[in-house]
């Protein structure tokens, strides 16, 4: 982890069995002020689900700075006669202390406090395709050591469940996950591991 940053993420990723292509897509990135992630799982899977997704995935890039709330609306708009996408984005403002975030489909949100208390956040139901829609937008505040788990809908609750989720190594969560061995996943499958130091 380079020592001026503030959140240290761990990534996972693997394609449905049978399957070259992952049809999810993600990005992270930190400037002074703040950190971004964001997964988009593009519907089905293969070389279409990972048109969608990577659509989703450039507009956040293009449009970083906006909000949680625009970023979803930004994407929902340029999804139109397209396949469709799920989508989670979290925020972290350095500034504000404060983190939001919003999830639509079957992308999960976990945040786990530093006594190791685990909060899983219920998504949006739905997907984005250009149909107009409303959604809510999570907020909470930040605490030096807290982590965040992102994923797609590879990641069973079985997995979830498990005591290594709440390691505050975020790689050593991503490494013993891989260990664990999916030979017959059912679906792309993205993990990603964030904690964040003041």
């Amino acid at each position: 982890m380079n020592t001026n940053q503030k959140v240290d993420v761990s990534v996972y990723q693997k394609a449905k069995k049978g399957n070259l292509c992952c049809g999810d897509s993600y990005f992270y990135a930190e400037t002074d002020t703040e950190f971004i992630c964001a997964i988009a799982d593009g519907l089905g899977n293969g070389e279409f689900a990972k048109e969608s997704s990577q659509i989703v995935v450039e507009i956040i890039e293009e449009y970083v700075e906006a909000s949680v709330e625009q970023l979803v609306n930004i994407c929902n708009k340029k999804l139109q006669g397209k396949r469709g996408a799920v989508l989670g984005i979290l925020k972290i403002n350095f500034k504000s202390q404060m983190y939001t975030f919003s999830s639509i489909g079957n992308i999960g949100v976990i945040t786990i406090m530093n006594n190791k208390k685990k909060k899983r956040n219920i998504p949006n139901a739905g997907y984005l395709a250009g149909i107009k829609r409303t959604f809510k937008v999570e907020k909470g505040e930040i605490q030096p050591g807290m982590r965040f788990i992102m994923f797609s809908d590879g990641v069973s609750d079985k997995e979830l469940s498990k005591d290594y989720f709440t390691n505050d190594d975020v790689h050593k969560v991503t490494d013993i996950f891989a260990q664990e061995g999916f030979d017959a996943i059912d679906d792309d499958t993205t993990l990603i591991v964030m904690r964040y130091d003041a």
